[in-house]
Parts: C-alpha cells; structure tokens; sequence
C-alpha cells in the first residue's frame, strides 16, 4: 500500500510533530529541517546517517564511485522533475518512443523502467486493498449458501481457509474505520469556515482560543482542532486565512486517504483490473503486460522516494538524496493507490533485476499475500543475481511477528533465519532522542534489522515540487541511498555484507521505545541494529572486512612484429 500517513496534524504524525518541533521557521524555509536525516550523530546530537562524512571517508580512500541502478518499485516517478532527471537511469538498449522492442526484452519502449500496473486501456490509480480481494474470492466457497459444501472446502483447503479468515477480520475491521473517518473529516472540511469565524479575525494563539465560548457541540469540535493546529510552532500567530489554508490542505490530504479506502479498496464490487490491464492475474506465469507509464495517475509517493535514494539539488533548492552521487533511479511501476498485487511485485523485481538494478527499494506491504510463494520465487531470483533487497517495516505501530508483513524473507516468522541474504527490513526513527521511534513504525528485534529517519522527510513530488511526508516508505530509501553509496565505491560487496555493515555499525539508543509492550521496551530491543544507521561507520566497516580492491594494472599486449621482406 503506498499510501502513507497523513503529514501534520490529524493522524499520528501530528504527535510526532509535536515531539520534535523546536524551530518557529516556516518548514518549507528551514533547510537545517530539510536536510535533518543526512545529519553526523556524533557532531550534531542527531540521528541522521551522517552522508557527507561517507562520502569524505570513502574519497579519502581513493575510491571512485560507479554508479549504482536503484529499483525503485512504487507507484511510479516523475522521470523529468528538475531534482531528478539527472540521476535517472535510461535503458542503453531501447530506441525511445518508436513503438518497438529495441533490446528485446518483452517491453516496448521501456526507456527508464516499465509500468506492471497499466495497459492498453489506462492506468490502475485506485484498487482494492488485498483483503477485500481475499475476501470476494472465497467468500462464496467458505461460507456460501451450503454449510455442507463450505465445510467441506474448509477443510480440503486450511491454507486458504486462515488467509480468508485473517482478511476477514481485518476487512471487517478497517471498512468500517474508513467510513467513519471519511465522514469524521468530511464534516471537519464542511466546518472550516465557521471554525475561521470563532478566531474574530484574531490570529491564532492559545490566549484567542481561551477567550472562544463555544455553544454548540460543532463550535467545541472546531475549538479542539484548532487547539491542536495551535501546537503547531509552524501554526503560531497564522492569521486567520493562513489558517484556513492550511486547514483546507489537511481536510485535502485527509479524504483523499480515506475517500478511496471508504468507496473503492474495501468495496467487494470495485475492480478496474480487468478492463484496464487486461491480464489473466491467476496466472503468475504472465509477465509481457502493462505499458511505459512510468509516472502513472498520482506518481507523488515514488517520486518522494526516488528524491531520498537520488535527489539533486536544483535552483534554490537543497534536498539531496542519500545517494545522489551515487544511484541512478530505475522506475517500476506496481503500487497503485491501494495494495500491491503479488504478480506484479514479483514481475517488478525480475524485470529490475535482468535490466541492471543492483538494489531494489520496496516500501509497500500488506497483511496477507496470496502469491507469496511467487514473490519469494522473484527473491531468490535476485538473491542468485546478487542484488539487494531494501524493504520498509510498514505503518501500523505493531510488531511484525504477530501482525506478518508481506512480501517478508522468512517464510515462518518461528523459522531460526531468514530463507534468503539478501534482505534488510527497515523502520522509521525521528530527529528527537526521547521518542526515537516514529510513533507509527512496526518493530520486532529479529524481523526488523535497522532504523532509519522517517519523519519530516523533505523530498521530490510531481510537479517539478518538494514536501514533507513520513513513514517507513521515507525510511527504506535512505537506507536504499546509502546502500548505493557504499556499493558504487565498493562493487564487490555482497548483499550480506551491506546488511551487517548497517547492522553492525548502527548507533545505538536506550530510549523508551514507546511500544505497547512492558517487555523489551527500549529502542535497542526492537530491531537487530538496535539503532540507526550510520553511513560514515559502515563505510568504514565494509572497507576494512570486505573491501577488495580490483586490479588496475594492464597486462602487456602481445605485439606481432611486421615481417620486413628484404628485397
């Protein structure tokens, strides 16, 4: 799902905001904050990965950078955004936009990636969230209108039967949760304008909000949201049509998350699959579909992605990405505005793979899968190649072994190790020591192997634009950058070897980690690292345990000697 929590106020991210806010600058003119998660721990008190300090380390070696194709499998990137066009990858073999097959590969046109998640007749944008997929295919055959043949199929069928059963209760759960946040903010965005009237044309503060007397059960709703804006610094003293602004924003922001979880991806009857992509989606062995759409209808969530692996800075702007001397972005487009379909993440990962991605950035995940068996396939298949695997932890403030994460690299979370090497699973960390765990990221001390900045993450979006936008989504990334940093100086690191160079070299917090659980609630008891990545320590690390030095000398050319015939 590459929807990602709402960036202010109304959702959790308002209380990560409020943890950590401790500037009145105008985020969008505070360059400290949009270039918080490159940050030196060691200097500046702050979890940042410390990306210049790698880059000085490794050019202090003499190692000159080859750059690194990064995969980044989303919903899509804006391929000429000024931040990020420099850095695209572009396929060497293919002619652009002659309607042919160039490099033969089975894709026509794909210049700088290919789209799993269109066709000949458009683009899916919105789609169902797997469970209600699970749901309305096996509704019919568990609990149809003969209780004979039900539990017949139940029990010729316990696998599928659990799944069912799991994405029951969760689609159960969250339609209903959906609409009634839907209605809760369509009513906050019908309010606005009697919600500015309370402020009397007075800027907002918390003395001009003691003085508000509300009447009504509306105006004691409109005082409490506006209470909440008020804890904003960024909000402090906002006249009253700045307030509206940014209210208007937020409602924005806010329907157009759960307008489409209320109407369409827990809805049993919606399907745009089949008229659009045209696929045979029960058949994983199909892969020659989709079309090159690469930025897709809303491209906003892989954009900001691809702008923390590889961004640029452009004019007056100073976002870079992690990698942006060294990634070179290839787009994948399979994550639609709803849940990811295994056929697709599995095609995703081959297609990356056999064009030259040596990692690969998935920040997507769903609570049930059912291909899982053909996305590990595509795993081991890019384990076989050598690339690497950066997966985010998810958004549900829960612990991965009891709450699975799909696609995952164990196939049991009681299994010892994971089936593959290849993959490290990421969680999001914040600017603040004291609450160092975004209160949204999952956790678990084994299927979690580091923490990386995922809160108030500054990047590229369409429109030749930046924001501000939070979740592990915005953590794998940095980890993907990094990840390329210390693969284009060092070509002969393994995917293991990265992983343990992260692992092993993270710093470490003994903070609360402010999970539900009285055991093992200390932030270096929720991850493997038990810390943050630290880029500079583990480009020392990977240099010192695994660095291989490639011969540079040129073995001397045998040189025939011209016969002079002697006349």
């Amino acid at each position: 799902m590459k929807k990602i929590l709402i960036a202010a106020w109304f959702m959790t991210g308002f209380a990560a905001f409020a943890q950590t806010a401790d500037t009145t600058l105008d985020p969008m003119k505070d360059k400290d904050l949009m270039t918080w998660y490159h940050q030196d721990f060691a200097s500046s008190n702050v979890y940042g990965v410390n990306t210049q300090n790698a880059y000085k380390f490794l050019e202090s070696k003499g190692l000159t950078p080859k750059p690194v194709i990064v995969g980044v499998l989303d919903s899509g990137v804006q391929v000429d955004h000024p931040g990020l066009i420099q850095n695209m990858w572009e396929n060497p073999n293919e002619v652009p936009n002659n309607g042919k097959d160039d490099d033969g590969n089975g894709y026509i046109d794909d210049v700088y990636g290919w789209n799993f998640s269109g066709g000949k007749n458009g683009d899916i944008d919105i789609d169902n969230m797997e469970v209600t997929r699970v749901v309305k295919k096996y509704q019919p055959i568990f609990e149809g209108p003969n209780s004979t043949e039900n539990k017949a199929n139940q029990a010729k069928m316990p696998a599928e039967f659990a799944m069912y059963m799991t994405s029951k209760e969760i689609f159960t759960k969250k339609s209903v949760e959906a609409k009634q946040n839907y209605e809760t903010y369509k009513r906050i965005q019908q309010m606005i304008p009697s919600m500015i009237s309370l402020l009397n044309g007075q800027n907002l503060s918390p003395e001009v909000l003691a003085t508000i007397k509300p009447a009504t059960p509306e105006q004691m709703m409109a005082v409490n949201v506006l209470g909440q804006i008020s804890r904003d610094p960024s909000m402090a003293g906002k006249s009253p049509a700045e307030v509206q602004k940014a209210l208007e924003g937020q409602m924005k922001e806010a329907l157009d998350y759960y307008e489409p979880q209320a109407t369409k991806q827990y809805n049993l009857d919606y399907d745009p699959r089949a008229s659009m992509v045209g696929d045979d989606y029960d058949n994983y062995k199909e892969k020659n579909y989709g079309n090159n759409h690469y930025e897709g209808p809303d491209a906003k969530h892989g954009t900001h992605v691809a702008g923390i692996i590889a961004g640029l800075p452009q004019g007056d702007q100073i976002q870079y990405g992690v990698g942006y001397k060294t990634a070179k972005i290839m787009t994948v487009r399979a994550v639609p505005d709803g849940d990811e379909r295994d056929k697709d993440v599995a095609n995703a990962i081959r297609y990356a793979v056999d064009n030259g991605a040596r990692i690969l950035n998935m920040s997507f995940g769903k609570p049930v899968s059912p291909g899982k068996e053909v996305v590990w396939e595509a795993f081991k298949y890019a384990e076989s190649k050598g690339v690497l695997l950066v997966k985010a932890a998810g958004n549900d403030n829960e612990d991965i072994a009891e709450h699975v994460y799909f696609p995952t690299n164990y196939k049991s979370v009681e299994d010892a190790k994971p089936f593959i090497n290849n993959m490290i699973v990421v969680g999001a960390s914040t600017k603040d020591n004291e609450f160092l765990r975004a209160n949204f990221s999952n956790y678990n001390q084994k299927l979690v192997n580091v923490f990386a900045p995922g809160t108030e993450i500054y990047s590229t979006v369409p429109k030749n634009t930046y924001e501000y936008l939070q979740g592990t989504s915005m953590a794998s990334p940095v980890v993907a950058g990094a990840a390329s940093v210390l693969l284009a100086h060092m070509p002969n690191l393994t995917p293991a070897q990265i992983i343990e160079s992260f692992v092993k070299t993270s710093n470490k917090s003994t903070v609360n980690a402010m999970i539900s659980s009285n055991t093992n609630n200390r932030f270096d008891l929720i991850s493997e690292a038990g810390g943050v990545i630290d880029l500079k320590k583990a480009a020392e690390y990977a240099y010192t345990n695994f660095y291989k030095p490639t011969s540079t000398k040129i073995a001397p050319s045998k040189v025939k000697k011209k016969k002079v015939s002697r006349k």
